[in-house]
């Protein structure tokens, strides 16, 4: 039986994605057994991230600073914006470094069975951000899910009267698929292959 401190502690990480009550027991005791090495260094990013975290006010990524790196980074490519639904995604596409645009992220998808409306998105956010000009090109780049292309579609026709080309990512993602998941292959081939929104 541990302390119900420790156990506390294995409880919370066992709540984490991809680790269940045995691989949280197990972090633990490596935590435990490398204090100074791993349990320390962890509680001190974890506190310095916790006294810092801030959402974009620009694109909505979350960061230790607002605007975040990718906004205040002025090598990115102003007139290109790239639309992912959540956070991972914007995080898994940067990592490809093939897109050398800005982002934005929704926070969502729209999703009637989960009450999901435009208006519970940064849809609003997104369409001023295009309404003021300078942005040349918007790619979607919705999850390959009913929801994702329903959201896509959607934005498509509320910026048709904007002048700018808004293009996908190519087909051929997984259907069901979520970016965050998908290997830099798959997701380079897919902004490759981006094309114009029927």
């Amino acid at each position: 039986m541990a302390s119900p401190e420790i156990e506390a502690l294995t409880q919370a990480l066992s709540r984490l994605p991809g680790l269940g009550p045995r691989s949280a027991r197990r972090a633990v005791l490596h935590l435990l057994k490398k204090r100074e090495t791993a349990l320390d260094p962890l509680l001190s990013a974890l506190g310095a991230v916790s006294r810092n975290l801030a959402t974009c006010g620009t694109c909505g990524n979350v960061d230790t600073c607002d605007p975040c790196q990718i906004c205040a980074d002025p090598r990115r490519d102003v007139r290109s914006l790239c639309v992912v639904e959540e956070v991972a995604d914007l995080w898994a596409l940067d990592r490809s470094r093939l897109f050398p645009g800005r982002f934005h992220v929704l926070g969502g998808r729209l999703s009637a069975l989960e009450g999901v409306r435009p208006e519970d998105l940064g849809i609003d956010r997104l369409v001023a951000r295009i309404a003021a000009g300078g942005i040349d090109e918007v790619v979607l780049a919705m999850n390959a899910t009913l929801e994702g292309q329903t959201t896509a579609h959607y934005i498509a026709e509320r910026i048709e009267t904007y002048p700018v080309r808004v293009t996908q990512l190519a087909h051929g993602l997984p259907v069901g698929g979520e970016l965050d998941y998908l290997d830099e292959g798959t997701l380079a081939q897919a902004l490759r292959a981006r094309r114009p929104v029927a």
